[in-house]
């Protein structure tokens, strides 16, 4: 395989919206770092915990909607319009289903927190944050079953449109409801919560009307094939090792979290603002990671295996590329990154620490996610989530432990530790995407006549 100067161009063309609106939807959660960073170290660190409670159990719920991704775009490439709409009504169904268990575990904050040894000080509002957004949780799924359909079908200015619009929304919210300005009362932590809240839910609906030519055909009349229980059940069995990979991640990370915790406030505050900046560069390589699944999926859809392995190389080559500058840029840049986010000296100095940290990881992140994104168009789900459970819980956990705590390097050997974990995970995950580029590529059909999962 040789790629090609249209390989790239094709895979830009796609990527860059969907990395705007990676970016746009971890801009509104760097935003609220931003606002209640000038609140207090406490109020910061309540808000990084309460998103980490809501991620840890949400998280696993969104990775098995992402089998939207194989099974809508390769019904693209082959021309299934059926397909197309049973996928997409089977989706919103699951997530109708999923989100009433996800919302109750979002409840008991103030059992749950401390059981893993977070800061009495900083629980009860973490807990009040995850009440006030559990109850956004059916639009949020919502929301990612509409916009991995329309990311599937390469539809993406309908998308770019709504997290904009969220975006501007959000940072007038935060501010007036953070700080109590224009007579409303002044809510802290807490406002953020409620900014996010109304956000989420008016994503979902402005996406059914900024995409109702595209969504309205497939969504106006329910396919009663939808309802029957072995093609929803493959549909689960295909999504549900996505799910469990996102789990296992996010939970690797959110793990660090808890222990940052246990070294205190500053600690805790100074991990979320070197967090935040590795996400927010991490978008990229998520949004290229989208653009390889749709573009694989829809080229073995099509039955064109030199495509599939065109668009796997152009992506990697692209996720690669960007994750390298930026590591240059944290590892170059520390101070003044970490000072545009807090006021609070000591959680400046730790940041200005950290970020670096985050540098050298950066271009493992982007492999190991695009390589997933590419299996992800592939239909090969159960291998990273077996590679993420490696590298993370295997390699990446217990060297953090070790490290921050056996041999005294506290925060900073922590975070080596993650870097030591997504080492593991990209390694493996590109051996698999080279195995699998070399082997049949066959399309995943979740209805009668399709191959079993």
């Amino acid at each position: 395989m040789s790629l090609r100067q249209a390989d790239l161009a094709a895979t830009v063309r796609l990527a860059v919206p969907v990395v705007v609106v990676q970016l746009g939807l971890m801009t509104m959660g760097l935003v609220d770092t931003v606002v209640v960073g000038h609140v207090s170290a406490e109020a910061l660190a309540a808000v990084a915990l309460g998103n980490l409670y809501f991620i840890s159990v949400c998280a696993g719920t969104w990775g098995l909607l992402l089998a939207l991704d194989p099974v809508v775009a390769q019904a693209v490439g082959a021309r299934d319009r059926v397909a197309v709409v049973r996928g997409v009504q089977r989706g919103l169904l699951l997530a109708s289903i999923l989100s009433v268990p996800s919302m109750l575990a979002l409840l008991p904050g103030e059992v749950v927190l401390p059981l893993v040894g977070q800061p009495a000080e900083v629980v009860p509002t973490a807990a009040v944050y995850a009440r006030i957004v559990a109850p956004a949780l059916p639009a949020f799924l919502a929301f990612v079953v509409l916009r991995q359909t329309l990311q599937a079908m390469a539809r993406m200015r309908p998308i770019v449109v709504v997290i904009v619009a969220a975006n501007v929304l959000n940072l007038v919210l935060d501010w007036l409801l953070v700080f109590g300005l224009l007579g409303l009362p002044e809510l802290g932590a807490a406002g953020c919560a409620w900014a996010t809240l109304v956000c989420r839910v008016l994503m979902a609906a402005g996406l059914l009307v900024a995409a109702r030519a595209e969504l309205v055909p497939l969504l106006r009349r329910l396919d009663p094939a939808v309802l029957e229980l072995r093609p929803l059940l493959q549909m689960v069995r295909l999504g549900f090792p996505i799910g469990v990979q996102f789990q296992l991640e996010f939970a690797a990370f959110g793990l660090i979290a808890v222990f940052m915790g246990w070294l205190g406030p500053v600690a805790m505050s100074a991990h979320q603002v070197a967090i935040v900046l590795a996400s927010f560069t991490y978008m990229v390589p998520l949004g290229v990671a989208g653009a390889a699944a749709v573009r694989v999926g829809q080229a073995v859809g099509r039955g064109t295996p030199d495509d599939v392995r065109r668009s796997a190389g152009s992506a990697l080559v692209c996720g690669g590329s960007f994750m390298a500058l930026c590591a240059v840029l944290l590892v170059g840049l520390p101070g003044p990154l970490a000072a545009a986010f807090t006021v609070d000296p000591e959680v400046r100095a730790l940041a200005a620490v950290l970020i670096p940290v985050a540098g050298f990881f950066q271009v493992f992140d982007g492999i190991q996610v695009v390589s997933a994104g590419v299996l992800r168009g592939l239909g090969d789900t159960r291998v990273p989530m077996v590679v993420n459970l490696a590298g993370f819980w295997v390699v990446g956990l217990p060297v953090s432990l070790l490290l921050g705590f056996r041999l005294g390097l506290g925060p900073t050997g922590l975070w080596w530790g993650l870097v030591a974990g997504l080492g593991a995970v990209a390694a493996l995950l590109l051996a698999r995407v080279a195995s699998r580029l070399r082997g049949p590529m066959e399309r995943v059909v979740i209805d009668r006549g399709g191959r079993s999962l």
